[in-house]
């Protein structure tokens, strides 16, 4: 039996990367997946092989996110856990930095977060459970170049924690995940002079692989959590440890 044997899956980002690797173990884990992306054409191969449904559009957008749920209910019939793990970076120095490059950042990393578990939770109320896994990042803490990124990730601990106290009379619990270095195409093009530098940072001397980002996604999202809401988990080698 898998550990989410019955259960209903909206994974955001899900074309690639770290939502590529969770859709992809949460189907193998027995959950019925909803892959949702900007790229339609990303998701609707990994919806076809992992017999799941592919959602396509902005996570930003209120209208999408509640088509998408409505469309998951009347396929599946429920919607236990969400996966917020759509994100994007604008980097530039804080001088530099445009309103457009800090709007679209905010917009949908952090916005997209709550637009997306404020549809989830309407439906998760109703039957008195579910789970929310939230993207923030050790970026939260600050990093050069990211002011809009940091304060997106940040902004993100902040409403974890706050849903999860909403949530908890419903049986919703709420929690995020930190990553620190993953191997995603986001950080491919990363310069080897730069990553070398990251790596030695960390304690672990390597990257996190998506995989392994999906496993703490797949420990939160099951029942192996259930006494745990309200919570950023920092999955990051160690590097923030200061070693």
């Amino acid at each position: 039996m898998g550990r989410l044997d019955g259960r209903v899956a909206l994974v955001t980002g899900a074309a690639r990367g770290i939502g590529e690797a969770t859709a992809r173990l949460f189907a193998a884990e027995g959950s019925k997946v909803a892959c949702a992306d900007v790229n339609f054409d990303g998701v609707h191969a990994l919806a076809s092989e992992l017999g799941g449904m592919a959602l396509g559009g902005s996570v930003s957008d209120p209208e999408v996110a509640g088509e998408w749920v409505k469309a998951i209910v009347e396929r599946f019939g429920a919607l236990d856990i969400l996966i917020n793990n759509a994100g994007i970076t604008r980097d530039a120095m804080s001088h530099k930095m445009t309103m457009e490059q800090w709007d679209e950042v905010l917009d949908v990393n952090l916005k997209g977060s709550f637009v997306c578990a404020q549809a989830a939770m309407a439906v998760m109320r109703e039957r008195g459970s579910g789970a929310i896994v939230n993207t923030a990042s050790v970026g939260a803490f600050g990093n050069i170049g990211q002011a809009n990124y940091s304060a997106s990730k940040a902004g993100i601990m902040g409403l974890t924690a706050t849903l999860a106290l909403e949530g908890a009379r419903f049986g919703i619990r709420v929690n995020a995940v930190a990553p620190g270095f993953v191997e995603t195409p986001m950080t491919a093009a990363i310069p080897e002079p730069i990553r070398e530098q990251q790596i030695a940072r960390i304690p672990l001397k390597r990257t996190a692989k998506p995989e392994d980002i999906a496993r703490l996604h797949l420990f939160l999202a099951s029942d192996d959590s259930a006494y745990i809401t309200g919570q950023t988990i920092v999955i990051d080698g160690g590097l923030t440890l200061g070693a």
